[in-house]
């Protein structure tokens, strides 16, 4: 039976660096330390300025290794699609960005492996509700209306669309 080392860690996405702690620990378990950092950066470069979580596994016999990228938080992913740098503080008053609702389904897809709703709908939801409590608005709007909207199915063309994406995840 193989004996394996995983190491976990958080890298701003396709940034990840040679130096401490990565390279040192990546060079002990005898990897070539530059080709697992490229292959890293490879992986997570679209999550670029958002912090990703990494799990690499290493088979200690071989020294053949596997590189699981996580998902950034919702928070993250819908910062980047506002280009805004933080939460508002204050979302009832303060708004910090725009989104396209095309922007909330995508959003919606990516995190589907870590969230529990069963279908493309309850996950726009969700994600309506994290964009309104960190500040954002989604085609100009509250998120808030367009939960309401998205219930009376005013979206379903734009969601059936989208909805072979999601079952593919």
């Amino acid at each position: 039976m193989p004996q394996e080392k995983t190491i976990s860690i958080q890298i701003e996405g396709g940034s990840a660096k040679p130096g401490p702690p990565l390279g040192p620990t990546l060079s002990s378990l005898g990897l070539n330390v530059k080709q697992v950092i490229d292959e890293i950066n490879e992986k997570t470069k679209d999550f670029k300025g958002m912090t990703v979580p990494v799990k690499i596994t290493v088979d200690m016999s071989t020294k053949s290794y596997r590189i699981e990228v996580g998902i950034p938080t919702v928070t993250a992913l819908l910062l980047k699609e506002a280009g805004a740098e933080a939460p508002s503080g204050d979302p009832a008053h303060k708004k910090i960005g725009d989104v396209s609702l095309e922007s909330i389904v995508k959003v919606a897809i990516m995190i589907k492996p870590k969230i529990t709703a069963k279908t493309l709908k309850l996950a726009v939801k969700s994600v309506l509700g994290t964009a309104k409590s960190i500040g954002l608005t989604v085609d100009g709007k509250d998120p808030k209306d367009l939960i309401k909207d998205v219930d009376s199915g005013a979206f379903d063309d734009l969601l059936n669309k989208h909805e072979k994406e999601w079952e593919s995840k």
